[in-house]
């Protein structure tokens, strides 16, 4: 039996980009039951893309009882809906085997993952607030994509003196706003910024000098998009509700390591049940983002663990 549900986990503080901001994950949960066992996923469905928690919940309720992962993956959509499916069906045969995740796809056994923690967009003074909080983080990450960024960045540059930076624009820049910041990044010992142009309008990227490396996000789903990447994009930013799974995420991950392209494992806001698969695609990554539930004010039961600078291997009793 396949079911789905729609599950809110509020958040401690709004978390803010470009195009929005929120106060609660929304969130679908798949669960498969078979043969005594029950194997769990989680997506997040996302309107950037098109996608509604209703239209997920349905699209899973139409999926014949009895799919396996290859169906799954042939006949749906990549997506938020195919994410909790694909990774219930992961759960469920490790919970059926008595074996982790891990194990059934051949990977090592996964060690914890270094994470850039969010800055989320705000004025500079809340941002370098934001940032001397987290100073003790290994990585930040921190949320732009406005034309008045500067102030921001020199804020959180001030609050939090000695981290490691990533910036992320979520589509907000034009090439000129980016061609004018790119130097300051770089002064700044930013060391990747992630989608500065729209999808759709970064062609330019190749034109342009790319002084530090540039992240495919909104431009990046599954493993056929990353050919035509290459000579705009430096790294991508693959996200298991983009590529509908970890079965295809695994696969996207090797392509880019073909493709000479950098892996970056990136997250939606979401709780630790949409964390745990990721890990096993974050082992060996160049970055990770996967801070998705660490503002979060109820997470699953139980959660994965996070320290300063790390997240840890998802328990076998959450997922895998």
């Amino acid at each position: 039996m396949i079911t789905a549900t729609a599950d809110s986990f509020p958040l401690r503080n709004p978390f803010t980009i470009s195009r929005g901001s929120k106060t609660e994950a929304r969130v679908i949960t798949a669960t498969i039951t078979r043969g005594g066992h029950r194997g769990r996923g989680e997506g997040v469905p996302y309107p950037r893309y098109g996608e509604t928690v209703e239209a997920a919940i349905a699209a899973i309720a139409a999926l014949p009882e009895g799919i396996t992962r290859d169906q799954l993956n042939r006949d749906m959509a990549p997506g938020a809906a195919r994410n909790a499916v694909d990774c219930a069906l992961w759960d469920h045969a490790a919970k059926a085997a008595g074996k982790r995740v891990w194990q059934l796809a051949g990977l090592a056994p996964p060690q914890p993952v270094e994470i850039a923690f969010t800055v989320s967009l705000d004025t500079p003074e809340r941002m370098r607030a934001a940032a001397a909080r987290n100073a003790r983080r290994a990585v930040l990450k921190v949320k732009l994509g406005t034309p008045d960024d500067m102030p921001r960045l020199e804020a959180v540059r001030q609050g939090a003196p000695k981290v490691r930076l990533i910036v992320d624009a979520n589509e907000g820049w034009t090439p000129e706003v980016y061609t004018d910041l790119a130097p300051h990044l770089l002064r700044l010992g930013v060391e990747m910024v992630e989608q500065p142009l729209p999808q759709g309008a970064d062609e330019m990227l190749a034109e342009i000098a790319r002084p530090l490396p540039v992240c495919a996000d909104e431009s990046a789903h599954d493993a056929a998009s990353l050919a035509g990447l290459v000579g705009r994009y430096d790294v991508v930013n693959l996200k298991l509700d983009k590529t509908g799974g970890l079965t295809e995420a695994l696969a996207a991950r090797d392509t880019a390591r073909a493709l000479g392209i950098k892996v970056m494992v990136g997250c939606m806001v979401a709780s630790s049940l949409a964390m745990a698969p990721a890990i096993l695609l974050a082992q060996g990554a160049d970055w990770s983002d996967l801070d998705g539930p660490t503002d979060m004010a109820q997470d699953r039961d139980p959660p994965v663990q996070y320290d300063d600078r790390c997240v840890h291997p998802a328990p076998p009793a959450l997922w895998g």
